[in-house]
């Protein structure tokens, strides 16, 4: 009985103590939705925000880390207005050369506590800067092991590494057999788990607690398969979708939950599959990216004759994802979108006054419809490439040099806005500052009316 009596004492006073630890949380702290916009302390919230895939690794205390790198690369980047970042928080071990290590996950179940250090520390340090971040869950794509790593341990295939086989068509379609594998859902979930109900060794403070996360993101660029995805597979892909966000919500109440999608480039041009997967209650907002020379519109060796048409499908782009989160009611962010640097240069010395034109022509629509009443939360630009520097004459990555924006399936410099980029840095501090203003002295606005789903 006086054993019965202890259990029932320490029950009681362990969940007055995690009431008490709820009420103690500042609610207003955590970015929310409210009326298909962002809020944070009971104002609009916009993202003036930056890709920096890297940042867990920068801020790992081992070999790869370079802490003093990262506190100079966040303060450059606060300086210019920037106040969210996108970050992986997970990578799997891979045989693959087109990949990045060391990795988070070594093997199932076995997770580098040093990487995660990393990511402890740079969540300490955006706190800091009162800076918020989109942590990635996992990754469509090869160089972070992702989820052709996880078909590799459990569906007893190769890793495909598409670098090599120059065939991303069948890279995709195999890849779609992720979300129906059984034990692989079920390890993406223990890894869920153990990165969502972490405590950082630097705060002390539970992930689930810090409001310097914005949210947690399913995967880097999910998609159901190639463009030729089977019914089937578009079903199987939005179940994913519902039951993951589902389960992070489960696990952590405070945080919003994203999916990482490309928009219609990565749902098979499917404008009702696009809609279908973040219509779950549980996906708080729209996410789409914009690559026009990867989708083919634009030669930057000719880039007079390519400018017009490419800047014509990529405000059309813009504009009708916009739409697409009116009608389901939700904010939409674009997350990733980029150029290379003039003629097609990898050189750090090369200009960059395409690419400016461009990002520039990108802010100014984002801005348009922010400042319509549009749900548009932001943007986040692809990629901080910061102080890194290519080491190899053939501008691939190897073990051992700088990580910068740019993965390793890319050649180095590719898409990064490196510190030296005067011209692109100039004009996106203005359009940050611009959306910034925006945030704070236009009144409250309540979007259109949604239109019907189709």
């Amino acid at each position: 009985m006086k054993r019965t009596f202890a259990i029932a004492a320490v029950l009681l006073v362990a969940g007055a103590w995690k009431s008490t630890r709820a009420a103690d949380l500042d609610h207003q702290a955590f970015v929310a939705v409210k009326e298909a916009r962002f809020v944070r302390h009971g104002a609009p919230y916009f993202i003036a925000g930056a890709n920096l895939w890297y940042g867990g690794y920068l801020g790992a205390p081992g070999a790869v880390g370079q802490r003093e790198r990262l506190g100079k690369e966040l303060d450059r980047l606060k300086a210019l207005g920037i106040n969210n970042l996108r970050v992986l928080a997970v990578s799997e071990k891979t045989a693959m050369k087109s990949a990045v290590s060391p990795a988070t996950t070594s093997a199932p179940g076995a997770y580098d506590e040093s990487l995660l250090r990393g990511l402890d520390f740079l969540m300490a340090e955006l706190g800091r800067r009162d800076m918020t971040a989109v942590l990635y869950l996992n990754n469509f794509w090869q160089w972070s092991g992702g989820m052709t790593q996880y078909l590799n341990w459990f569906g007893g295939t190769p890793a495909h590494d598409p670098n090599v086989s120059r065939d991303f068509e069948r890279f995709m379609r195999e890849n779609a057999r992720f979300y129906t594998n059984e034990r692989a859902q079920l390890e993406y979930r223990r890894v869920i788990a153990h990165v969502v109900q972490r405590v950082n060794t630097v705060t002390g403070k539970p992930y689930r607690e810090d409001p310097a996360i914005l949210s947690w993101q399913l995967a880097n660029e999910p998609r159901p398969g190639s463009a030729s995805a089977t019914p089937e597979e578009k079903a199987a892909y939005v179940k994913w979708i519902a039951d993951s966000a589902a389960y992070i919500r489960s696990l952590d109440p405070h945080h919003l939950v994203s999916t990482g999608s490309e928009g219609l480039a990565g749902s098979a041009r499917d404008a009702q599959l696009f809609l279908d997967a973040h219509r779950t209650p549980a996906v708080d907002y729209l996410t789409y990216h914009l690559w026009p020379k990867n989708w083919g519109w634009f030669d930057s060796k000719r880039p007079a004759e390519t400018w017009d048409g490419m800047m014509d499908k990529s405000l059309h782009y813009l504009n009708v994802h916009v739409d697409y989160a009116k009608t389901l009611g939700k904010p939409i962010v674009l997350e990733e979108f980029g150029l290379d640097r003039d003629g097609a240069s990898f050189d750090i010395k090369s200009p960059t006054t395409v690419r400016d034109r461009f990002y520039h022509e990108v802010f100014e629509l984002v801005q348009r419809r922010a400042a319509a009443g549009d749900p548009v939360a932001g943007w986040n630009f692809w990629a901080w490439g910061g102080a890194g520097r290519a080491a190899n004459a053939d501008y691939w990555w190897r073990p051992g040099n700088d990580l910068m924006g740019d993965p390793p399936q890319e050649e180095q410099g590719l898409y990064s806005v490196f510190d030296s980029d005067a011209g692109t840095l100039g004009i996106i501090g203005d359009h940050a500052r611009r959306l910034h203003a925006l945030g704070r002295t236009q009144p409250w606005l309540r979007p259109a009316a949604s239109a019907a789903a189709p």
